[in-house]
């Protein structure tokens, strides 16, 4: 007797987000999304669209104007049983949030000695790309990686979007969840129709291979993809997506260079602070006798986000992850 095979759709990483979200809340009335024009507009990229038809305007909330007042607001709600969504328009707004999400948020369990969790999700479209003017197009997900307490997850397809975003909500603890929005509308995957999750904590491999591991997340998987078969029969690339930063699948790390014994990481964030120091600091201290090479890095610039004409140097593509790979294996 066959098996029924469960119905998908084809969707692009935002319908996936939106995806996620309708499930989530047809699921649990608890799980409300609040933030800038995410009601009647439908959101800055659309992820919230249609929304508030479906679940009205008490579970889909328009706010102000204020970052800090939206997860502030979002943190009391969480605390007292709700499950909170936050959109935040552009990474680069989510500063003035800063402070509620480092110093209440992360802090919210310890300090009432366990009486009370906050499972919030703060999501963010992050990254460069799209032509954005400053503070669009930040990627800095190493300022909340560095906070214990807080969960960081960056999807990289439609389908591990809805898992993870899935997952983030259901967890008891507050969830950064950075969406990349150079990916956003770039190619479509068939994602279940039916709910699910991605655990988090747990690195997916893209590209099984033996000659040097690379690591990387969000809208870098795709160029880092994109090398390893522009680079196959001369190197052999093993490509791993880490999915989560914090916490970070520091298993799938070593296993995978215990394999090749040679690893790249690639980011868009500047490359001073980045989570490469942390990947290689790991590899250091749990794999340090099985390195055949210093471990690479290929990142953005210590420098501001540029503009327009400099937007593509900057960001990490395909040819130059190539070169660093060919430079770590020949060394």
């Amino acid at each position: 007797m066959s098996q029924q095979t469960a119905a998908t759709q084809s969707l692009t990483l935002v319908q996936a987000v939106r995806d996620g979200l309708y499930c989530e809340m047809d699921r649990d009335d608890d799980v409300i999304v609040m933030g800038e024009d995410v009601g009647e507009n439908g959101g800055v990229f659309r992820a919230t669209q249609g929304l508030i038809d479906e679940f009205g305007d008490q579970r889909v909330i328009d706010t102000p104007l204020a970052e800090a007042g939206i997860v502030g607001t979002a943190i009391g709600m969480a605390a007292y049983g709700l499950r909170p969504v936050t959109e935040i328009q552009f990474m680069g707004f989510i500063y003035p949030a800063f402070d509620q999400i480092v110093s209440h948020a992360a802090r919210l369990r310890t300090r009432s000695r366990g009486r009370f969790s906050c499972p919030l999700v703060v999501r963010a479209p992050y990254g460069g790309g799209i032509r954005a003017p400053e503070h669009h197009s930040e990627s800095t997900e190493a300022f909340f990686v560095h906070q214990p307490g807080l969960k960081v997850a960056i999807p990289s397809t439609p389908h591990d979007t809805k898992g993870l975003l899935a997952a983030a909500i259901r967890d008891p603890d507050p969830v950064v969840f950075l969406e990349p929005k150079l990916i956003y509308r770039a190619f479509r995957e068939d994602v279940p129709e039916d709910e699910y999750t991605v655990p988090l904590g747990e690195a997916a491999i893209r590209r099984e291979g033996s000659d040097v591991s690379v690591f990387t997340w969000g809208a870098m998987t795709r160029p880092t993809l994109d090398a390893a078969e522009n680079l196959a029969g001369d190197v052999d690339c093993e490509v791993v997506d880490l999915r989560t930063l914090s916490p970070l699948d520091e298993e799938t790390i070593v296993e995978s260079f215990e394999k090749t014994g040679r690893a790249v990481v690639v980011h868009e964030a500047p490359k001073t602070g980045g989570l490469a120091g942390e990947i290689i600091a790991t590899i250091q201290e749990e794999v340090l006798l099985y390195q055949e090479a210093p471990v690479g890095r290929v990142t953005g610039f210590d420098v501001p986000f540029p503009l327009y004409a400099l937007e593509d140097y900057y960001l990490p593509e395909a040819a130059r992850i190539e070169d660093e790979i060919r430079e770590t294996v020949e060394f």
